[in-house]
């Protein structure tokens, strides 16, 4: 009998032990299946908060990257200015000295003294060929005196103040320069005509020799008002008429009148 009882209780006791472990493995797997829904449920809202906090955090970073780039962009922008000013610079110097050679490259006036002016004033009108220069009668400047540059003759000093003077250009239709060419045994008068018109020449006979290209030069005569040998125009067409005794000629300017910045004074007075 005691030991049926004994056997009865072993029994009781496995079964709640039994009951028991398998109570703590369902609440364990419970608490691990809450756990893991928890987490499941949990889980999104996080990812979610990270993925709105993460653009907002680009977003800040490009913005202060996007006000370096503008800074940067403006640095570069006055940097670039500032070196094309420098080249700007640099090329107007560099046209200035080309200009000044021009003006200085008179061979053709010999060992005159000559004085360089820099134009400062325009013709103001189509007839009325002049301009102003920046040297007057307090640089030696004097009424008279012919005046050349990019190549050739340009026109004469017609009036003077102490610290500038007017020139009459070759083209002004008062103008008159005597000139010769080829081997100096045909004198003719050059004329203007006008800021933009070719240049008039009185009669050449066809018994001289004259084709496109000859260059008709002062010719220095007694009483003249330039010396010798200052170029003046070229022959830019020939035309033989049929019965004529004398050539139709074109004439232009040999120095280039559109673009003068410095001429040469050639200190030389009519009649010297």
């Amino acid at each position: 009998m005691a030991i049926s009882k004994r056997r009865r209780r072993a029994v009781g006791g496995l079964v709640v032990a039994t009951v028991m472990l398998g109570a703590f493995q369902f609440t364990g797997g419970v608490m691990s299946g809450l756990r893991s829904t928890g987490n499941v449920i949990v889980s999104p809202f996080a990812w979610t908060i990270e993925l709105i906090a993460r653009p907002i955090g680009h977003l800040s970073s490009g913005a202060l990257n996007y006000s370096e780039i503008v800074a940067q962009n403006k640095q570069l922008r006055y940097q670039l200015g500032q070196a094309q000013l420098r080249a700007n610079e640099s090329a107007s110097i560099d046209r200035q000295l080309r200009q000044l050679s021009a003006a200085l490259d008179v061979p053709y006036v010999n060992d005159l003294p000559t004085i360089t002016a820099q134009v400062n004033e325009r013709s103001p009108t189509n007839f009325i060929a002049t301009i102003g220069i920046s040297k007057g009668t307090n640089e030696g400047v004097l009424v008279g005196m012919p005046v050349v540059g990019n190549g050739g003759l340009i026109g004469r000093v017609v009036a003077t103040t102490l610290h500038g003077a007017t020139i009459q250009l070759l083209t002004d239709a008062a103008s008159s320069i005597g000139c010769t060419f080829g081997d100096g045994k045909v004198n003719a008068i050059v004329s203007g005509r006008g800021l933009n018109h070719d240049l008039s020449v009185t009669a050449v006979p066809l018994k001289a020799t004259l084709t496109p290209g000859t260059v008709f030069a002062t010719n220095g005569l007694r009483g003249g008002l330039f010396p010798a040998g200052l170029p003046v125009a070229k022959v830019a067409g020939v035309t033989l008429t049929p019965g004529a005794t004398t050539y139709d000629i074109k004439l232009k300017p040999v120095a280039d009148l559109r673009h003068l910045a410095y001429v040469t004074v050639i200190a030389w007075e009519p009649g010297t």
